[in-house]
């Protein structure tokens, strides 16, 4: 029986070295105890000491704490095992990889994590191929996810599962494939099935919310799709379902702003929805530094042609909003509040109707000017415009993309293309929902 005071000690800076040196001299007569103490929700010692304490003792503690992840009862000690399990590091690769067999998927699942965890030396991924068609869908998710981690020298294993079966592996092989490569990554035979698969979606394709964390688009009356893609310089248009249009759009939004690609490669151009197209995606941006001065002279191009052009930015978790409206080649409105200093200096022309509506609600004058408002008002109206431009277009009569539903009247069909920027780097690889 280890002295629990030993264990303890685990959690004390100036003892820690001493108690873990008697805990591993102890070997395999102390390694239940630690690991009892590991799925432990109320033990005083964090389970990471006490893990390096079990990856030194070897292989007696992976036994233990396999065992540890079959009986544990509780999701909390499950959890806290589970870390322990998945860090003990390249000396017991092998158990791992024997471990991806094992009957229990908690245990499979956890393997696939401490195979990842042993870094390229626990890079092969013949091991983890298997579990692209296991039974249970968390530890095929999680060797997909481990896969997509472990780089491109993968992609010909996965073509060769997708060529040759087995038929269980084929479909998370092919989303693998997607994440790492993109379309260059696929075969013909894959292209094709996948292009083949949106055109018998595309006849019962409704209408969806169009939302994304990160909300940029264009608003353009009418539905000369072709046209308006002329004016805006986009190309290489290809069908799509509302779905698969939506997930390019937040993804790119999430996944990019690296050395390699931006976020503005590409944009879904929706079908004519209640008497407007939209244009949706980071290169649609009215506010950042980067996009607002082409957007304004493409919004104005785009009204000088149809009429009317509006460009939109909305945080949906808070982080503000943008406005753009130009009439007949001319802006009218260009507004945004997202807690930038440079706020101030995006503004053109006179508030809007709305805006002059919405402060005088708010007990505020309808015109302002910042230098002369009180710091209260001042706040406030920017609390409240942070949230507006979703109001602005509604107030506008534009469709809005957050309210679109299955019921607005929807013409033609939705399109990905490229813009200059996709044209000149490419386009990030990942796998989307269609």
């Amino acid at each position: 029986m280890v002295n629990a005071d030993l264990i303890r000690d685990l959690g004390r800076p100036d003892l820690y070295e001493a108690a873990a040196d008697a805990l591993v001299t102890l070997g395999t007569d102390g390694v239940e105890q630690l690991v009892r103490e590991v799925m432990d929700a109320q033990s005083p010692v964090d389970w990471r000491p006490i893990t390096a304490v079990l990856r030194r003792i070897g292989d007696a503690g992976f036994d233990s704490l396999l065992q540890g992840l079959v009986s544990a009862s509780t999701e909390e000690s499950r959890k806290r095992v589970g870390f322990a399990f998945s860090q003990l590091g390249l000396a017991v690769l092998d158990r791992y990889t024997a471990a991806l067999a094992h009957p229990v998927p908690l245990v499979r699942r956890q393997a696939v994590r401490g195979i990842e965890h042993c870094g390229e030396a626990g890079r092969s991924a013949a091991a983890l191929l298997p579990l692209l068609g296991d039974p249970d869908q968390e530890v095929a998710r999680q060797a997909q996810d481990t896969l997509i981690r472990t780089g491109e020298h993968v992609i010909p294993l996965l073509r060769r599962v997708r060529e040759r079966g087995p038929g269980r592996q084929r479909a998370r092989a092919l989303t693998v494939l997607a994440e790492l490569g993109g379309e260059p990554a696929l075969s013909r035979a894959d292209t094709a099935a996948i292009e083949r698969l949106i055109r018998i979606k595309l006849p019962d394709d409704r209408p969806e919310p169009l939302w994304a964390c990160w909300n940029y688009w264009m608003a353009v009356p009418g539905g000369d799709q072709a046209g308006i893609m002329r004016t805006l310089g986009l190309t290489d248009p290809r069908p799509v379902t509302f779905a698969l249009g939506n997930d390019i759009v937040d993804a790119d939004g999430h996944g990019c702003d690296t050395d390699e690609h931006t976020g503005y490669e590409r944009v879904f151009v929706t079908p004519e929805l209640a008497g407007w197209t939209l244009v949706l995606g980071a290169w649609c941006d009215p506010h950042g530094q980067e996009r607002r001065e082409d957007v304004l002279r493409l919004c104005t191009e785009l009204s000088a042609r149809y009429g009317q052009a509006q460009a939109y930015y909305y945080g949906g978790q808070g982080d503000g909003s943008a406005w753009l409206v130009a009439e007949h080649g001319t802006v009218i409105r260009r507004y945004g509040e997202t807690g930038e200093a440079e706020d101030e200096l995006l503004t053109l022309g006179k508030p809007l109707p709305y805006e002059r509506a919405r402060r005088t609600e708010l007990g505020l004058h309808p015109d302002w000017e910042a230098a002369q408002e009180s710091e209260d008002d001042e706040d406030e109206w920017r609390w409240t415009a942070h949230d507006l431009a979703p109001d602005i277009a509604r107030s506008l009569g534009t469709t809005n993309p957050l309210d679109v539903t299955a019921d607005t009247p929807s013409h033609g069909t939705g399109v990905i293309a490229l813009t200059p920027y996709g044209v000149a780097h490419g386009v990030p690889a990942g796998a989307y929902r269609i």
